[in-house]
């Protein structure tokens, strides 16, 4: 076989074909680069090893042990060097690859340096002291190796996998140059979630966000709002939603709360309904499914409960939610749990309320969670998509799953083993009665995956009960007494 039919074979050029000489050229050439960067990742690799495995290893077995992309992802610690195109490349590709990259370009000015903090995810280099660099590399601990790793893998997720990301970080910044009374901390694009998701214009003190009261040493909120999502008129002081309020204001946790009232389809001159009972009541008539999560002036707490008109929880079962709330006040915690599955079938994603044994979602018809998601999903979320949830009066609480998930890439929480948390008898005015209720939320999970370009929902097996839950043991014994008869 001739040398040019070997090269054309390893550039994936068919021999078969008459190419002109510019594509056939283009072949060798990234064959060339592909060698080129293989060939210095293995002399670098190979210039930290002791003199012992120095004589054991020469450079060209160690790459014919390896493939390019293997070593790169298994190396801890990858060389970039002073070169515009090369560099820059390189730097790149080490982040992608959670490689903690070792600079050796004095006087580079690495991206968006104005306000990412390069130090917790790069070493720094003198390239007048290469002979240093094994020594430094070889005295960093394990500990800090995982954490450079795991600030790699956060900072190229969230400002430079995409070239939409990177236009948009740069805009951001330019932004906050602009307004510097309103800009970001440094905190904030430094920690997760990063600087995208939080934004200055809802507060520009960290300690406002979720995601940081670990990191600022912040006490989670000690009480929380209860929202009540309603549809329907209220026929008497024995309705579900009067148990409902009555069973939450009895919380030594509930602070406010709130009766939504949004126009019913059987009763378009319906009015507000207000109900006075012994703590602070608010009433608000909304006009659009998506007003349900709208940034009120009116909501005091850190901390929300979102309620449906016919959900059905005691006292004990909202004390317990919200003490597992302040352990994770960055996530939804709550009882009802949905899950997604992708129909190989159909191409496109599913969505079920089979019990299994994970779940994907917590919906807010009973759940827990931060009021800055109130305001995310508000000025976050294109107007397209909040169109299209208040024109089928569907779909809301999944579009706050996705939107949660993808800001923290984590999986919400579910408390319990509670199945059943709505009224066994719906009226025919719920929307949960209506028949192409589920077709939509069908179509709703694959609109949303199309708006982010991926699936954020995360399966999670975790479930949280309290302490002695079901265990044979006195009654007596349990803080939670009456969960388990529920």
């Amino acid at each position: 076989m001739s040398n040019s039919v070997q090269v054309k074979k390893k550039c994936n050029i068919s021999a078969g074909r008459s190419d002109t000489t510019v594509s056939y050229l283009k072949g060798p050439k990234e064959y060339i680069m592909y060698m080129f960067k293989f060939l210095y990742s293995c002399i670098s690799v190979w210039s930290t090893f002791p003199k012992a495995l120095k004589k054991k290893f020469s450079v060209i077995s160690l790459c014919r042990r390896f493939d390019y992309q293997e070593l790169l992802h298994n190396s801890s610690f990858c060389l970039v060097p002073r070169g515009r195109r090369l560099g820059s490349f390189r730097f790149l590709e080490a982040l992608q690859a959670a490689c903690i990259p070792v600079i050796l370009s004095n006087g580079w000015e690495l991206p968006f340096s104005e306000v990412i903090d390069w130090r917790k995810a790069a070493i720094i280099g003198d390239e007048r002291l290469l002979l240093q660099v094994p020594s430094i590399t070889r005295s960093v601990g394990h500990d800090r190796i995982l954490a450079l790793r795991q600030q790699t893998q956060f900072l190229w997720d969230a400002y430079f996998s995409s070239v939409a990301k990177i236009v948009l970080t740069t805009l951001e910044i330019i932004q906050d140059r602009v307004d510097s009374l309103v800009s970001r901390n440094r905190l904030l694009w430094n920690s997760l979630p990063g600087g995208l998701y939080a934004l200055p214009q809802y507060s520009a003190d960290p300690a406002q966000f979720p995601f940081y009261y670990a990191i600022l040493g912040k006490s989670p909120p000690q009480q929380f709002t209860a929202v009540i999502h309603t549809v329907t008129p209220l026929q008497s002081q024995i309705s579900p939603v009067v148990k409902l309020i009555i069973a939450v204001a009895k919380s030594k946790f509930c602070a406010q709360v709130g009766k939504f009232v949004l126009p019913s389809k059987h009763n378009n001159k319906q009015k507000e309904q207000l109900l006075v009972i012994s703590f602070f009541l608010l009433s608000l008539s909304l006009q659009t499914m998506s007003s349900r999560f709208f940034p009120h002036d009116v909501i005091l707490t850190d901390a929300v409960l979102s309620l449906d008109e016919d959900s059905v929880l005691s006292t004990n079962e909202v004390d317990f939610a919200f003490l597992v709330w302040q352990s994770f006040p960055e996530r939804i915690v709550g009882y009802p749990a949905r899950s997604h599955y992708w129909d190989g079938s159909r191409s496109r994603w599913g969505y079920t309320s089979k019990w299994t044994n994970d779940y994907s979602m917590v919906l807010t018809g009973a759940a827990f969670y931060h009021r800055y998601y109130h305001y995310l999903y508000t000025h976050y979320i294109p107007s397209s998509l909040l169109t299209t949830v208040d024109r089928i009066s569907n779909c809301e609480d999944i579009l706050m799953n996705f939107l949660v998930s993808a800001v923290t890439k984590q999986p919400p929480i579910k408390v319990t083993q509670k199945k059943q948390y709505k009224e066994t008898m719906m009226s025919q005015s719920s929307r949960w009665a209506d028949p192409d209720h589920f077709a939509q939320r069908q179509t709703c999970m694959n609109a949303f995956s199309h708006w982010l370009g991926f699936m954020p929902l995360v399966h999670s097996q975790m479930r949280l009960d309290p302490v002695l839950f079901r265990d044979q043991v006195s009654i007596l014994r349990k803080k939670y007494r009456d969960i388990e008869r529920l």
